[in-house]
């Protein structure tokens, strides 16, 4: 059922079955709990809640991961916003001494919104999205992660959809987890090219020689630039998009490219042009020309919030939240399956609620399992939810989160033995 089929108006009664039944909260309480390595982890991390008619519940926070789902279940929040973990605990902050109260460590994120690429896309603008432009998020994802992995040698990275029009990274790392803001800061610099508002023209400037970072970055850009840009886009076919990527070359370049555009039509034959021409300037002048470079990363780079990833104490949107406008469930991202990520198949609350009442086979012999395990409520309420959720398209989203933790569990049970290691040299 494509997002189109969700109401809005059912949020309210859709939220409490999805908080129910469908939300994994072992697998979310196993993330932020990360292996119980340091005490108090999960106990002093903020939640914040948006509820019906937008009302904002900022320091929630909760001891257990039953207490978050009895909290959550009560509340149905509308949308769920992850903080930092605090030196107290959040519910508490305002009996704690004024000054005393402060975030310490969070995830270093990023936060990625079709919005800012509105100058150059010409297919949608403001929140909506098209598979046309789609295609800059797998560039953003491919450029930062590739950067993260290898530039900062960071491991554990969480790709989650918005549910609406943009992308966030998680990366979980311990090391990223204690950035202060001036490393954090330092981070989301590096990783920023295209700089200035819409009055600026030309947002991307190289010089010699070009960062082995930028060369990098262009290798993945140049891999979707043709079809992106040339074809998607047309930026070299109307007037007016033509216009503005030769307000982006040198004037006495330009020139040229206008007389020559006015015999060659084609797209990409003029991009060909500009490329001949970027390789005569840079042949020739007296400083690195890259105007050819420039343009690819001008329309294509990934272009960051860095306000979301320099504050320790910044809220990003959590993983299974549900957009409430496109009723999309915030799902982590495969990246093996990167390009052919669609968000317009990412499944809506509606779509998983509906799946929930559709009968299975085999589904009679569970219930007589049921029967015969003895188990207290809580455990059997687990397990009924495990089996509901496999139940949906959410299924296969579950399965990244675990596969993702699963990873960060490795890491963790390697810190717990380095550290008793350490104890018994003592």
């Amino acid at each position: 059922m494509p997002s189109s089929d969700y109401d809005p108006a059912c949020l309210p009664d859709l939220l409490p079955l999805y908080y129910r039944r469908l939300f994994p909260f072992s697998q979310y309480y196993r993330w932020l709990n990360y292996g119980g390595v340091q005490k108090n982890y999960f106990q002093n991390r903020e939640f914040s809640f948006t509820l019906k008619d937008d009302i904002y519940v900022r320091y929630q926070s909760f001891s257990t991961q039953n207490e978050l789902e009895k909290e959550m279940q009560k509340m149905n929040p509308y949308k769920i916003d992850v903080g930092a973990v605090y030196s107290h605990r959040p519910n508490q902050h305002n009996t704690v001494k004024s000054g005393s109260f402060q975030a310490l460590e969070k995830e270093l994120v990023f936060d990625i919104d079709m919005t800012d690429y509105d100058d150059v896309r010409s297919c949608c603008s403001a929140a909506d999205i098209c598979p046309k432009c789609w295609t800059l998020m797998t560039i953003a994802i491919r450029i930062l992660d590739r950067a993260l992995r290898e530039d900062f040698g960071f491991q554990h990275l969480l790709w989650v959809y918005s549910g609406r029009r943009g992308v966030h990274c998680w990366v979980c790392d311990e090391a990223a987890r204690k950035l202060s803001a001036a490393a954090r800061s330092a981070v989301a610099e590096y990783l920023s090219l295209v700089k200035g508002g819409e009055e600026t023209v030309k947002k991307v400037l190289l010089t010699d020689p070009i960062h082995p970072f930028i060369r990098a970055s262009l290798k993945v850009v140049e891999k979707y630039f043709p079809q992106y840009a040339l074809q998607d886009q047309d930026i070299l076919g109307r007037k007016e998009s033509v216009d503005k990527v030769l307000a982006l070359i040198p004037e006495d370049v330009r020139k040229d490219l206008q007389q020559e555009f006015k015999k060659e039509k084609n797209p990409e034959s003029r991009w060909e042009r500009v490329k001949e021409h970027a390789k005569i300037k840079q042949s020739t002048a007296k400083k690195g020309q890259y105007f050819e470079n420039e343009i690819m990363l001008q329309y294509c780079y990934p272009r960051l919030d860095v306000n979301v990833s320099k504050g320790v104490n910044h809220l990003l949107k959590s993983p299974f939240s549900v957009h409430p406008k496109t009723g999309r469930i915030s799902v982590p991202m495969d990246l093996k399956e990167l390009d052919r990520f669609d968000p317009f198949t990412v499944p809506t609350i509606s779509m998983t609620c509906e799946e929930l009442d559709r009968p299975r086979a085999g589904e009679e012999e569970e219930k007589s399992e049921d029967t015969k395990e003895k188990e207290n409520e809580s455990d059997a309420a687990e397990k009924r939810r495990i089996r509901d959720y496999k139940r949906t398209s959410l299924a296969k989203y579950v399965k990244y989160f675990d596969q993702f933790l699963d990873g960060m569990a490795r890491s963790w049970k390697g810190e717990l033995l380095r550290k008793s290691d350490l104890q018994k040299e003592f």
